[in-house]
């Protein structure tokens, strides 16, 4: 009589479960991946949330000063602004993002920074529709995220991690946590993975300059900017394909290659289990649903989502705008970019880029600066060299304005000469791959 208490109690929890596995996933997906057309606009549902909110007369302005006074000051009142030197630089650069905001709104300062392709592409196109989409998107990355879908993709990447990408098999879930969460969230994994003894040095640094790149959420205002919207299930996924070929790669190249074996302090590594074979479906299932069946509430898990999207915007709303709009002035006024530009001239000019083969260059430099000020620069080159530049800037992840100084704050053993190595290397790779797909799936 027991037994079959216990048994009629667990049939309706598991199928409560599944429900919300595949119910909740399901809504994720949709929002991400899903276009739809809504007015004479096609695109995925989170965009026509962010569209409609900024249709709001001056919401766009003044939410985004909100961010970056509010973000700018954070570091002083919580005093960590000079916890070491890269976190003091970066608070000096949030406090400049302040001023750099009342010279777009009140339009100060020369003609020539006001003009469309300068200070109003960064804070219009940038800054604006960036700090806006974190966290709505963050709201939706909760059905991502949170319920078991990254387990259950996990599962399935496990048999390829270590031979294809040198890395154990829980990596994949940083792999996809960065991907449709953002780089912070899979440092902050990588980090304590690294410090609890499951990651090599040399397998931490992998993850964290191979897969915390921006999420689908940055993606959406790239593709947006340059034109791709319509092309997104095809730009989306070629890029994660593209980044994770690259990463594969790299991981045989120096620096990464002669990163140390031991784990955290020198270390052993604690080694993962084997999983059994011919269960593989089965194993992704189950593991989906124990993590779905751990998660927290939707209503809960919706706000702590959100909690971490506003803290995102806050970190990174008034970097955006300082070192975007200083990327710009320096490569406006200055040859420094032009200069960085011929590492990768002879690339864009043998893949056949012709006249706009120096543009493109220039475009891949600037990307260290910020991720996003390559699409100013090519904002008025052809259809090919945008879809290009939609692709590397994303797939190369090195960028001063975020993802280093994240890096930089973790304990992994990973330094700047280093960091700036893979990202000429990411650069080169991600521009030989992108340019024939660009070809045949985007143009």
């Amino acid at each position: 009589m027991l037994e079959r208490t216990t048994s009629t109690l667990k049939t309706p929890r598991k199928l409560e479960t599944m429900a919300k596995f595949f119910l909740l996933n399901l809504l994720g997906i949709f929002m991400f991946f899903i276009p739809i057309t809504i007015g004479k606009a096609k695109s995925i549902p989170i965009d026509h949330i962010v569209t409609f909110i900024r249709q709001i007369p001056n919401f766009g302005i003044v939410y985004a000063g909100i961010i970056i006074f509010v973000g700018a000051i954070l570091p002083f009142v919580k005093k960590t602004w000079n916890k070491d030197a890269v976190t003091t630089v970066f608070s000096i650069f949030k406090v400049l993002g302040i001023f750099v905001y009342f010279v777009a709104i009140f339009k100060l300062g020369p003609e020539r920074i006001q003009t469309p392709g300068m200070l109003p592409f960064v804070f219009n196109k940038v800054v604006i529709p960036v700090t806006m989409l974190v966290p709505v998107g963050a709201v939706f990355l909760a059905f991502l995220i949170n319920y078991g879908l990254m387990e259950f993709v996990g599962v399935f990447m496990r048999p390829v991690m270590r031979p294809v990408w040198k890395t154990p098999g829980r990596s994949a879930v940083d792999a996809v946590a960065s991907f449709v969460g953002s780089y912070s969230v899979g440092l902050l994994i990588t980090n304590r993975v690294y410090k609890e003894g499951y990651y090599s040095t040399k397998e931490a640094c992998i993850i964290a300059t191979g897969f915390s790149t921006v999420s689908a959420t940055f993606m959406v205002v790239v593709a947006k900017t340059l034109g791709l919207m319509d092309k997104w299930n095809a730009y989306f996924w070629g890029t994660l394909v593209i980044t994770f070929i690259v990463t594969a790669i790299t991981t045989m190249l120096y620096p990464l290659s002669k990163k140390s074996d031991k784990g955290y302090n020198d270390k052993p590594v604690i080694l993962e289990p084997t999983a059994e074979k011919g269960m593989l479906f089965s194993t992704a299932l189950e593991e989906g649903l124990n993590a779905c069946e751990a998660a927290p509430g939707v209503v809960q898990g919706i706000i702590k989502n959100f909690k971490d999207g506003i803290g995102l915007a806050l970190a990174i709303g008034p970097t955006l705008i300082s070192i975007g709009f200083f990327g710009l002035v320096l490569a406006e006024y200055t040859p420094i970019f032009d200069i960085m530009g011929y590492i990768f001239l002879p690339f864009t000019t043998l893949l056949g880029f012709g006249a706009e083969a120096a543009v493109l260059a220039k475009g891949l430099a600037i990307s260290l600066a910020e991720m996003f000020l390559p699409a100013s620069i090519v904002a008025s080159a052809s259809p090919t060299v945008k879809a290009v530049v939609a692709i590397v800037c994303v797939s190369e992840i090195l960028f001063f304005s975020a993802s280093i100084p994240c890096i930089l704050s973790t304990e992994i053993k990973i330094n700047v000469k280093d960091l700036l190595i893979i990202w000429v290397e990411r650069i080169i790779l991600s521009l030989v791959l992108a340019t024939p797909f660009v070809h045949l799936f985007l143009t």
